[in-house]
């Protein structure tokens, strides 16, 4: 997370600080809008790095005249790290979420952060036609689909992309296994706690994303970048059941 995203971070994260009668799914609405540079920060490890990674992988490929498109960008963070690295090249930088508290926020960020304009849409990402991209960043936005939606948005990422152009996946996984998914998710449970989440809120954050977040496996994503078209697929992150991809057209 850069810097200017901790200094617009907004209100600590005590969204499930409470006893809930009833757990629904997350959604991403004004309440959580109001937190979620804090709750990203705190939940994801190496958000920050993987932020930073999202704007040198963008200064390394960024064709000039291309779009870079940042799909589910939620507050705009690697919008803007994208921004801050391309330099005076005349890309255009593209930003699309679904839900309007966080697109508002985000244009807010791109105002105050970003000398160059940034093109937003208030849109599901599946509806989106990519062209002419060099860069594509999906951050934690495809574990959020229907899993039988997520080889078509692939596929339409694909062939809208350059042949020298990167797509940045990151997502939170599922392990290879019983055992290792269960060391994960304990690992990840204390990273949570060390950043000062309690036990509840542990528990009941895990309960309303359940419903809507489906983690998979590494090897299930490889195999779905190479049905999708792309020809080379790399790790380059992972800490816990977070994880970052490069894949290549």
């Amino acid at each position: 997370m850069s810097n200017s995203d901790r200094s617009d971070s907004g209100l600590r994260d005590n969204l499930f600080a409470s006893p809930q009668a009833r757990i629904d799914s997350f959604v991403f609405d004004e309440r959580v809008a109001a937190v979620f540079s804090d709750m990203i920060s705190r939940s994801v490890p190496g958000y920050a790095t993987i932020i930073g990674m999202i704007g040198l992988l963008a200064e390394q490929h960024a064709i000039p005249g291309s779009r870079l498109y940042d799909l589910g960008c939620s507050l705009g963070a690697a919008t803007v790290s994208m921004g801050h690295a391309i330099g005076d090249r005349e890309c255009q930088l593209v930003a699309v979420d679904n839900a309007k508290p966080m697109l508002d926020k985000a244009r807010e960020q791109f105002s105050r952060h970003l000398s160059v304009s940034v093109e937003t849409h208030c849109a599901d990402i599946r509806k989106v036609v990519v062209c002419d991209a060099s860069v594509v960043v999906l951050n934690f936005t495809l574990q959020f689909l229907p899993v039988e939606e997520r080889l078509p948005l692939l596929r339409n990422i694909c062939r809208g992309m350059y042949k020298d152009g990167v797509l940045i996946l990151s997502e939170k996984i599922a392990g290879a296994d019983a055992g290792e998914d269960r060391l994960l998710v304990e690992l990840h449970h204390a990273f949570k706690r060390a950043n000062g989440y309690s036990d509840l809120e542990v528990s009941q954050k895990r309960a309303a994303l359940e419903k809507v977040l489906l983690p998979e496996t590494i090897a299930t994503h490889k195999k779905r970048l190479y049905a999708a078209g792309f020809a080379r697929v790399d790790l380059w992150f992972q800490c816990f059941n977070f994880v970052s991809f490069i894949a290549r057209p």
